[in-house]
């Protein structure tokens, strides 16, 4: 059976991870590459916060094996994963025990500047919550570039097309067929 493999499309809010990752998966239809796709944001997604797991790591773990084992019964081997930080070291050992032994990770972090991510947030928060979100996009920005590891892929967006973006992620994984 071929080993699972995952695209870790990390970075901070307002950079573009969940349109690039839909764009990723249509080249990958387009390419007929078996794929699932996974926004992470949504696998810890309940407030508030379980007992014992005030980041929401666990329940986020517990939900994305439960997510993987579906697709894995369907033959799907390649995952698209997106959330803020997951591109750090210290998130391998979920995606081994979630996916299985020897998951291969291709750790890919968006990047983009203060002024571009908040001009997309401004556009895309209009509830209540953008003064936090540039706050919070601002210090993961920061966090994320000190501590990514040094096989991660980093790829500017501002002013590029998203196509041309998902374009340069999908070669970066080789899942053409």
């Amino acid at each position: 059976m071929e080993q699972p493999e995952v695209l870790l499309i990390g970075g901070r809010a307002g950079v573009g991870k969940t349109t690039v990752a839909w764009e990723v998966s249509a080249r990958l239809r387009e390419a007929g590459a078996v794929h699932a796709v996974v926004d992470g944001d949504f696998m810890g997604a309940v407030h508030p916060a379980p007992e014992g797991d005030p980041h929401r790591s666990l329940i986020t773990e517990r939900n994305l094996t439960a997510v993987w084992a579906n697709y894995a019964a369907l033959g799907v081997r390649r995952l698209v994963y997106t959330n803020t930080v997951c591109v750090l070291a210290d998130t391998a050992p979920m995606f081994e025990r979630a996916m299985g032994p020897g998951v291969r990770c291709v750790r890919v972090l968006l990047t983009a500047t203060d002024a571009t991510a908040a001009q997309r947030l401004a556009g895309r928060e209009i509830g209540s919550e953008l003064e936090h979100e540039l706050r919070s996009s601002h210090r993961k920005a920061r966090l994320l570039d000190a501590r990514a590891p040094a096989d991660t892929v980093r790829v500017a967006t501002d002013g590029r097309a998203v196509p041309d973006i998902a374009r340069q992620l999908v070669e970066l994984t080789g899942w053409w067929s």
